[in-house]
């Protein structure tokens, strides 16, 4: 068997108590494999641990223990094998959209005629082409997250690592959206781990879903979507897409519960 493309072993996090009192322990022990140009979505209730992995694979937090490796490196901080998207849009709001995506080509120290056909190109992807000169508060929601997702493909990483980044928009462009990223997928094959609270969206866009437990966050299952590549959003409608979504809306409730149990004994 081939090694894993991104490797998570034996990782934790805790965080210390602001009164001096026991620790909070965020995530568990936790092993995850991902294999090259998988896409990956995590599921799990709120405070689960699901963004604090994703932020110790960017780099952007530092795990209590164990170990992380992407390529058979190990993650030590942030880097630009990695893109990163947020739910929210975490534009630069006095660049243009064009200096948005061509802004991690200008620190690479690319000639701005490469900065330039690199972000037509990514941009033609997400359909902003003629926006280019637009700034963030002249677009709508669903624009701005198609720049970020643009910046981030344009600085070339090995891996997209996502934070709900489809969860501030309404119910149909959250759709159009997972469409959109899921043929960019389709067609470029990056590895993507994507954290979502939405049932629906996890199965539509993964290859495999992931499910945590209640904090102290842990895998607690792992599935593969039984759905063939490309995908129709009419997919949604089919046996298989219905019975996974059953198993996991399931599987997501356990934990909510016991999300909420836990709350009520500290309050």
């Amino acid at each position: 068997m081939n090694d894993p493309f991104l490797s998570i072993r034996g990782v934790s996090r805790s965080f210390p108590s602001s009164t001096g009192g026991a620790a909070t322990v965020a995530l568990q022990a936790t092993d995850l494999a991902v294999a090259e140009n998988d896409f990956v979505t995590v599921l799990g209730p709120s405070g689960c641990g699901k963004s604090t992995l994703l932020r110790i694979v960017a780099g952007l937090d530092v795990q209590t223990a164990g170990e992380v490796q992407l390529a058979g490196q190990r993650i030590a901080g942030p880097g630009a094998d990695r893109g990163m998207v947020f739910q929210s849009y975490t534009l630069f709001p006095w660049l243009t959209v064009l200096g948005n995506v061509c802004f991690g080509l200008r620190e690479r120290g690319l000639a701005p005629a490469q900065q330039r056909e690199i972000a037509d190109s990514f941009l033609h992807q997400v359909g902003l082409r003629g926006f280019e000169n637009h700034f963030p508060k002249q677009l709508s929601g669903g624009m701005q997250q198609r720049v970020a997702i643009a910046r981030a493909l344009a600085n070339g990483p090995r891996m997209l690592l996502m934070d709900e980044p489809f969860g501030a928009l309404d119910h149909q462009t959250r759709e159009l959206m997972q469409e959109l990223l899921l043929g960019i997928w389709e067609a470029e094959r990056k590895t993507v781990l994507f954290v979502t609270h939405d049932i629906d969206e996890a199965v539509f866009m993964g290859s495999r879903v992931v499910v945590m437990s209640a904090r102290p966050g842990r895998i607690k299952l792992d599935r593969a979507v039984p759905l063939a590549h490309p995908r129709h959003y009419s997919v949604k409608t089919s046996p298989e897409f219905t019975a996974l979504k059953a198993e996991l809306t399931e599987q997501v409730r356990v934990e909510v519960r016991a999300a909420q149990a836990l709350m009520a004994q500290n309050p």
